[in-house]
């Protein structure tokens, strides 16, 4: 079940992972790979910046519009 407690600025991750178009599984390779960073919440509800979410989702735009 998805919590929709958070930090105001901040995104859970099925919130993150909706806005990428990615799965959760696909959210946590997107951490491991060093391209998202976790920003709060506990190890099974992390947080992200939502303002680290957009910029990666608009990086990720540009090089498929490339």
């Amino acid at each position: 079940m998805e919590s929709q407690m958070s930090r105001p600025g901040h995104l859970t991750a099925h919130q993150a992972a909706r806005m990428l178009g990615v799965t959760l599984t696909g959210l946590r390779s997107l951490v491991h790979r060093g391209q998202l960073t976790r920003s709060g919440g506990s190890p099974r509800q992390p947080w992200y910046k939502a303002t680290d979410v957009a910029a990666l989702l608009v990086d990720r735009r540009t090089r498929d519009a490339a």
